[in-house]
């Protein structure tokens, strides 16, 4: 059974305005919103969502902990990367997608500031009124002098020329579910006997053509569940359309197509995070637990190539960090040794981040061969 640690006061206050609100939606819809609409309010709704509310997200005092977090090591490779495109085609900016913490952006910074390579500006689009305030913060605290160089963002910018970097962030758009039993079925949301219940609802054009493209194609089973995300494909074209010049750097849990819809994949990857648990219940505490599924790299890819970019590398995130340099900086203090070692574990380890987050690349306009790739490339899989 599971036992999760019980939210304050403050908190349950908050998770009830949130269902509140939720609950107002599905009465506006006839007694019934699609999972996707569901997902999109509990993380996105103004004020309320789980990303668009106050509150410690990341870390270890909050619900999960993302690369950057880990070391220092994660920001040196990327920078590391970084360093060859810089040098092989004279960009001179990089756009990072979601800042988090802000974590990211000092250790990168200060790992190019000591190759004396540091970008002339550093953009961060963040959404969050809230996440947008630490990271100013952290960067105050830490290395005021590169404060000069970071612009923050509401919206992407026009003809942008550099580095756009996003780590796990198509995770968190939402997704619609889908159920293969005697007919395909969409999944709803309803409010019954006094909670979000599940509900099958007959899917829209889109999700039933899909689900029925990859049941044939897959020879899905019956009783089978899993996610589609139609977000994905717009968000990249946004990042076409930004980018004049460039190349664009994912990094997130997910799959190529034909493993993320394997038969034996039945119930999907619909995952939700509070305090350093993960379950998969998305309707316990509304707005206080982060709800993410992984990403199918195909979609990505063909996405990128439906908008003239071109697919420069797949790989594994531990392929990606080693490649890069992940085990070349030594520490000499036998406590620095234990810590750094544990964080190379929790970075490439299969059954931690090393096999479970993929590393996409994509360019426009230049022709660059990765070093980030030189030791695997998994196109093949996509």
């Amino acid at each position: 059974m599971l036992t999760l640690p019980s939210p304050d006061e403050q908190a349950l206050k908050h998770s009830e305005r949130l269902t509140a609100h939720i609950r107002q939606e599905i009465e506006k819809s006839q007694g019934m919103i699609t999972f996707e609409r569901y997902m999109e309010l509990a993380l996105y709704a103004p004020g309320l969502g789980y990303y668009s509310a106050g509150a410690h997200k990341l870390g270890k005092k909050g619900d999960f902990v993302t690369a950057p977090e880990i070391s220092p090591l994660f920001a040196g490779c990327i920078a590391n990367q970084a360093e060859e495109i810089f040098r092989k085609t004279g960009l001179k900016q990089v756009l990072e997608f979601g800042g988090g913490t802000g974590v990211f952006a000092k250790d990168f910074l200060l790992a190019l500031e000591k190759k004396a390579l540091l970008p002339e500006k550093y953009f961060i689009l963040e959404i969050s009124a809230d996440l947008r305030e630490r990271q100013e913060q952290l960067i105050q605290s830490t290395c005021p002098h590169l404060l000069s160089r970071i612009f923050w963002l509401e919206k992407l910018p026009e003809n942008f020329e550099g580095i756009i970097f996003a780590n796990e962030v198509m995770d968190a758009f939402p997704v619609s579910l889908f159920e293969l039993s005697e007919k395909i079925t969409e999944r709803g949301v309803v409010w019954k006997n006094g909670k979000f219940s599940w509900e099958k609802l007959t899917p829209s054009g889109d999700v039933f053509d899909y689900a029925n493209f990859l049941k044939n194609e897959f020879s899905l089973p019956e009783n089978y569940v899993s996610e589609m995300n139609f977000r994905i494909k717009p968000w990249i074209g946004s990042l076409a359309h930004s980018l004049k010049k460039g190349v664009i750097l994912l990094l997130d849990y997910g799959y190529g197509r034909r493993e993320y819809y394997h038969p034996d994949r039945a119930q999907g990857t619909l995952m939700c995070f509070y305090q350093h648990h993960f379950f998969d219940d998305p309707f316990l505490f509304p707005g206080l637990q982060d709800i993410t599924a992984h990403v199918d790299f195909t979609t990505v890819a063909e996405s990128a190539v439906a908008f003239e970019l071109d697919v420069s590398g797949f790989t594994t995130q531990a392929a990606f960090l080693l490649a890069l340099g992940l085990l070349d900086h030594k520490e000499e203090d036998p406590v620095l040794q234990y810590q750094q070692s544990q964080a190379i574990k929790t970075l490439t380890l299969p059954s931690q981040m090393g096999e479970l987050i993929k590393v996409i690349a994509l360019n426009k306009n230049i022709d660059l061969n990765w070093q980030g790739f030189s030791l695997q490339d998994r196109r093949r899989d996509l």
